[in-house]
């Protein structure tokens, strides 16, 4: 019987050099996604020390990555009707 530490490539029926390679890659993109989130990070800082507003920007950012721009203006006049009918708008 193998035991779970074995160096035998195929344990339990999985190929173990996939799932090595198939992890690998996953944890390869999850270190790529925190550099490009501090990236990002840096960006908005380096737009307040311009006086942008970062929250504002992230806003337009939202807008401008916005894909579906029915849904956006849908959006947008469902914030100004609630706004509206509390009295903030």
């Amino acid at each position: 019987m193998t035991g779970h530490n074995s160096n035998d490539p195929a344990v339990g029926g999985i190929a173990a050099d996939r799932l090595r390679s198939i992890v690998d890659r996953y944890i390869r993109l999850e270190e790529e996604k925190k550099a490009l989130a501090a990236d990002q990070k840096d960006i908005l800082t380096e737009a307040a020390s311009a006086g942008f507003d970062k929250k504002v920007l992230r806003q337009l950012i939202r807008i401008v990555l916005t894909k579906d721009k029915a849904a956006l203006e849908t959006e947008e006049t469902l914030l100004d009707i609630y706004r509206r009918a509390i009295g903030v708008g």
